[in-house]
């Protein structure tokens, strides 16, 4: 386990936490862009139990490497499902938002994939 995949993977679990965070108390920042998406209040629980439980599997991934491999790819699963919503919603302008949350995730799976 390299120091570079280590420090990536407790970044990017802060990094998606913050998210689940800030969606889980209901910032501003988030959630006005999901009732313009129209994606339901119902869902937003659940979307943010998701960050954070992706989160912690990074961190976790940190002693079971299977965890954090799974945590990664449903976390690059759910940002991929938040770049289409953006596109469904044709908010082109936000697409990169999501990508700043997928990209160090995606990196650190391959990172951990490689070790």
């Amino acid at each position: 386990m390299s120091v570079a995949y280590v420090v990536l993977a407790v970044v990017s679990a802060l990094w998606v936490g913050f998210s689940g965070v800030s969606l889980a108390r209901r910032a501003e920042f988030v959630t006005q862009p999901l009732v313009e998406y129209g994606v339901p209040r119902s869902w937003w629980g659940p979307l943010a139990l998701a960050k954070l439980a992706g989160a912690a599997g990074l961190l976790v991934g940190l002693a079971v490497p299977a965890l954090g491999v799974a945590a990664a790819v449903g976390l690059i699963l759910y940002f991929l499902g938040a770049v289409l919503t953006c596109l469904r919603a044709r908010s082109y302008k936000t697409v990169p938002f999501p990508l700043l949350y997928l990209t160090p995730v995606a990196v650190t799976l391959a990172l951990g994939l490689a070790a």
